[in-house]
Order: C-alpha cells, then structure tokens, then sequence
C-alpha cells in the first residue's frame, strides 16, 4: 500500500454526468489488480470531509485512471481539477479478482460498477462477453474500450433507450442458455448496485456458475480499522462470520455471502 501525492494528467468528460481522470501515480499503479480500489482526499475538503473511495478503471505505465459520477460536493470538487492538480491518494487496496480460471468470462456491469471490469477485462489472456446496464443509455459506459479489446458488448436500459428493455439480467439470462446449450463453461464477475449483484448471484446458483462479485459498502477508512463497511459471510464449512469490504474484500464469491 502506498500514500502517493498523485498528479492529474487528464480529466476527460465522458458523458454529462460521469468523467475519467487520469493521475501519475506511479508504483501504485504499477501494483494494483483489477478489482482494487483507492482512497482519495479531495482537494479543498481536507478538514470537514473522509477520504472517497473509487474502484481503479485502469492503470498502467506508472498511469492510473478512475472513472466515477458527479453526485456531490466532493466529486464535484474533484471534476474541477485541471492538469497538474495534485490528489493524495492511498493504495491500492483490498483484494482483486482472480485471474486464472476456466471457462469464458461473463462481466456484468451496472453503469459505474463497469470500472473494475475494464481494468479486469484489460489483464485477461481471453475475452468473452461483457454485459452493461443502466437505468438510460446516459448510464451505458465504457462500450467501446471494451470492443477494442475484443469484448462482446450486450446492453440493457431500464427505459428502453439502449439495447434490451429492462435490467442487466436479461441479457445475462440469454447468455447463460447460449453458452450452456453449447456446453461452454463459464465465470461470471460482476460490480453494480447491491440488488443486481443478489441477481448475479442467484442465476450463479441456479445455473451452477461461480461468480465473483465487488461489494460496495459505505467505506470510512478503507483499510478495516473502522469497521462501517461489515459483510455477513459463509466459510467453506458453512459457518458464517463478519468480514470487513475495504480489507476483506471488496471482492468475494457469490456463494460466499450472506444476503
């Protein structure tokens, strides 16, 4: 883990609401794993506001990127850094995804949860398909980085204005038939609000799938001191215990948690 006085090389407006910003932060860059996150203290907020975590999009060449939404003070605070602002940064943090497994990889991203899937989908030796959903095509990101690294794209919008009609998992159902009708393994990774990933997680036990999941709970400290980021979860021998997202996880197998 690193705390790194991080400059912004970019700042990118990607839709209305949402930006990527890029930060020279070189070797925590270097070190994080698709599924890590970071913690940031926003310039001008020092002494009233937590640090904010953001899930790395990518990172690479001593270069990290962060693809977030403008939906307070802070990251409104944030989307005015220029070049050459500087951001302290502390990371990389938690745990990643697995990268060695068999079968085809079906990612499935609700409208910002798609960053770690980028980074995921970026260290991969094989592609497969990459699922997005959001309430309006304004939610649908990130599609063509992922056709340009080899990616099937599928979308979904709740109104309509993008691909399917409807939630994520309409054309994660789809898929999951196709696949299995031609007898095709597959892993599934998601990130996205809290009761898509419950959906993920039940069309893993049902269609006998292993999925990995990242949580996303309210984080303080980010490094398990504070315990505000606490997960009901299952061992192997079907005990259950409390693990902490920031430091536990934020990744986890589908059937390891306790809903």
């Amino acid at each position: 883990m690193f705390d790194v006085l991080c400059e912004v090389t970019e700042q990118k407006i990607v839709t209305e609401d949402y930006m990527l910003i890029r930060l020279q932060a070189g070797a925590l860059a270097e070190q994080a794993r698709p599924g890590q996150f970071v913690h940031i203290r926003i310039p001008g907020l020092e002494q009233s506001c937590l640090r904010r975590p953001f899930s790395i999009f990518d990172a690479k060449d001593g270069a990290l990127s962060i693809l977030y939404k403008t939906v307070g003070r802070g990251t409104e605070m944030m989307r005015a850094l220029q070049h050459g602002h500087k951001l302290q940064v502390i990371g990389p943090l938690g745990n990643g995804f697995p990268l060695e497994f068999n079968g085809i990889p079906l990612l499935v991203a609700g409208a910002y949860g798609i960053a770690p899937l980028h980074f995921l989908a970026s260290q991969l030796k094989r592609s497969g398909v990459i699922m997005v959903g959001g309430r309006t095509a304004g939610d649908i990101l990130a599609t063509a980085e992922f056709e340009a690294l080899g990616w099937r794209v599928a979308i979904a919008t709740e109104d309509g204005t993008a691909g399917d009609k409807g939630l994520v998992t309409v054309p994660l159902v789809r898929e999951l038939a196709r696949f299995k009708a031609a007898g095709q393994a597959v892993v599934m990774f998601a990130c996205g609000p809290d009761g898509m990933l419950r959906a993920v997680a039940d069309l893993a036990y049902k269609n006998e799938v292993k999925a990995w999941l990242s949580l996303d709970k309210h984080m303080v400290c980010g490094v398990g001191a504070c315990l505000a980021c606490v997960q009901k979860l299952r061992r192997e021998d079907g005990s259950a215990w409390v693990g902490r997202v920031c430091n536990d996880g934020p990744i986890f197998e589908a059937a390891s948690i306790i809903w």
